[in-house]
């Protein structure tokens, strides 16, 4: 398992739920371990852990959990 470097997690990078589907773009790291994605369609940020971060590539950052798992579990911000 590679670590996630998280200087790798940059502004407006879409964010990919396992399932491929884009759950939402990066605003800003909130600390070292959350991600705090830009406002969604209910007019609210939301924040993700690190820790769901499969991988950072090509300005995307892919998660280890499907859409409706990251949808329950976010956090409104």
């Amino acid at each position: 398992m590679s670590t996630i470097n998280v200087n790798d997690i940059t502004k407006h990078a879409d964010v990919i739920a396992s399932c491929g589907t884009k759950v939402g773009q990066v605003d800003h790291l909130e600390g070292s371990d959350q991600i705090k994605l830009t406002k969604h369609g209910d007019g609210l940020h939301h924040l993700i852990p690190v820790s769901w971060v499969k991988e950072v590539k090509d300005n995307q950052v892919l998660l280890t959990k499907d859409s409706e798992e990251v949808k329950s579990d976010w956090k409104p911000a």
